[in-house]
Order: structure tokens, then C-alpha cells, then sequence
């Protein structure tokens, strides 16, 4: 059998506030990566090029 979910896991889950605010962060987080010259998986020579 599957482990059961507290009811703080639970609550966490279903607040649609403290989602919200999860999804800022993560947003912001990334936004910060890209941000500072995160150029993917090309190398600088490639970028410099174009």
C-alpha cells in the first residue's frame, strides 16, 4: 500500500496562496538564472559569432 498523505502535506497541496507563492519564487528563481547570461548549451564562441 501507498504511504498516506498527512493533512498538513494535504493542506501544503490544495492552498491555492501558498501555490501562488511557490510559483513566484520558482519564477523568480529562474528568472534570476536567465538573468545573469545563462546562454543554454551553446559554448561563447557561438554566441560571440552571432
Amino acid at each position: 500500500m501507498s504511504e498516506r498523505i498527512s493533512k498538513w502535506e494535504k493542506f501544503k497541496m490544495q492552498n491555492p496562496i501558498l501555490q501562488f507563492f511557490k510559483f513566484l519564487f520558482l519564477n523568480v528563481k529562474i528568472m534570476t538564472i536567465v538573468g545573469k547570461g545563462h546562454g543554454g548549451t551553446r559554448g561563447n564562441d557561438y554566441v560571440k559569432e552571432n
